[in-house]
């Protein structure tokens, strides 16, 4: 069996924007890019639809995300880990309501 390397992939840190379906989001990453004349810093995003294996991200969540091969029309990306978690009241009830779900279908 021989030993395959994988070639480095594109990471990126982005926040949570939306939940657009069953294991989908979208995650808005933002970046600095100065104007080309006047040399003025320029707050610039990119939005990209992102894969969510086991739906554990919420909007309000800072994400790393990495670079994968096409899993739709839109999603190149894949959810890595949950670099912070929202602070967001509404966001946190869902996230404890979601936990204690699955608690209560194995009893």
């Amino acid at each position: 069996m021989s030993t395959e390397t994988r070639n480095n992939r594109k990471t990126l840190i982005g926040l949570v924007t939306s939940r657009s379906g069953d294991k989908s989001v979208k995650v808005t990453i933002p970046y600095k890019i100065p104007h080309p004349r006047y040399k003025k810093v320029i707050n610039r995003k990119s939005v990209v639809h992102v894969h969510d294996e086991k739906n554990e991200v919420h909007v309000g969540d800072k994400v790393e995300i990495m670079e994968t091969r096409p899993l739709s029309r839109l999603k190149r990306f894949r959810v890595l880990r949950i670099v912070s978690l929202s602070a967001d009241v509404e966001v946190a009830a869902a996230r404890t309501a979601a936990t204690a779900a699955p608690a209560e279908t194995e009893a």
